[in-house]
């Protein structure tokens, strides 16, 4: 079976990964400057794994 793509994660684990303050993930986001995120009912954001490696892999690239 193929591996799904569907895995989700929270903006604390992604901050705990980055090493980033939640103020500046705010002001990220604010900017535009983040991946995509999902807003889910209880106002909670989500953002799809690989999305974030995605997005992670863009920055990598730009920098070098």
């Amino acid at each position: 079976m193929a591996k799904r793509s569907n895995a989700w994660t929270t903006v604390p684990e992604i901050l705990d990964e980055l090493g980033i303050t939640r103020h500046t993930w705010q002001r990220w986001r604010a900017l535009g400057k983040t991946p995509p995120c999902t807003v889910l009912p209880n106002r909670k954001l989500r953002i799809r794994r690989v999305d974030f490696e995605n997005w992670l892999s863009s920055l990598e690239e730009r920098a070098a």
